[in-house]
């Protein structure tokens, strides 16, 4: 096991977060000959069809745009990056959707109460604090479709090297906004190798890296999840936040470490 002890699986599953009804792929039949190249913040690029996600959401406009990604974590609060800019009255919540051109999913629409936006997100230093909390209206209902994904310790460490996925609608090769969910299966990468590709002011403790393997985050996927799985349990580590320009998938992308973030995300959820 690469991260999280075998106890704080235990009691997410208990507390039924993190473990799908729907069985999305698991990293053991991600196979190459059938995986992804790249994933795209504009979206996943040579990516695969993504098996449902139960987690994943979609902000949109009142048109039905998507903007960004996010993930459910309890039945009234959806985690976001704050340079998704989502606002109460322009944005709306789209969860158990996997075809966004599909009339026949159980999907459920939520307006949006309040956003929380980490009073230190500073867009000047690369995104730093990209993390933004998002409270919707009213409570979701939890079905096979609609479910929680669960959160890492603010102690929790990962391994470079350990394999995590991402999904997301944001651009392919041959579309703008695809239509159906993508998924990449990607490295996470230690900090010092993030910041001889970055710099080392860029990348900071409130951020961690994933890809440069031939897969990649980009535009449009942003604010969506990386996620690891332990003992049949996922965990969602990272927020898509920023990257190089064009999506090169020979370096890494920068997501927004979530442990790092874990006591000002439950005092937002325990105040408000």
């Amino acid at each position: 096991m690469f991260w999280i002890i075998s106890f704080f699986a235990l009691v997410a599953s208990t507390q039924g977060c993190g473990v799908p009804q729907l069985q999305p792929f698991g990293i053991a039949d991600m196979s190459r000959d059938n995986f992804p190249t790249v994933l795209g913040a504009i979206g996943i690029i040579n990516g695969r069809e993504a098996n449902p996600w139960p987690w994943q959401v979609s902000f949109q406009t009142s048109r039905g745009e998507h903007v960004c990604g996010g993930t459910l974590i309890n039945n009234f609060w959806v985690l976001t990056a704050a340079h998704c800019l989502i606002k109460p009255r322009n944005h709306f919540v789209v969860l158990g959707q996997t075809d966004r051109g599909s009339k026949k999913e159980p999907i459920q629409i939520k307006k949006i109460a309040k956003v929380f936006t980490h009073p230190d997100y500073n867009k000047q230093i690369k995104f730093n604090n990209d993390v933004t909390l998002v409270k919707l209206s009213s409570p979701v209902q939890m079905t096979s479709h609609v479910s929680p994904i669960c959160l890492p310790g603010s102690s929790s460490t990962i391994l470079p090297g350990t394999i995590c996925v991402t999904t997301g609608w944001g651009k392919t090769e041959t579309e703008l906004t695809p239509r159906l969910l993508q998924e990449a299966e990607l490295p996470i990468v230690s900090q010092a190798q993030c910041r001889l590709k970055f710099g080392h002011k860029q990348i900071t403790d409130a951020m961690i890296c994933a890809g440069g393997s031939g897969v990649s985050s980009c535009q449009g996927d942003s604010g969506g999840p990386l996620m690891c799985e332990s003992s049949g349990v996922w965990y969602q580590v990272g927020i898509v936040s920023y990257g190089k320009d064009y999506c090169d998938v020979n370096i890494p992308q920068v997501y927004t470490r979530v442990s790092y973030f874990r006591k000002w995300i439950d005092a937002i959820v325990k105040f408000n």
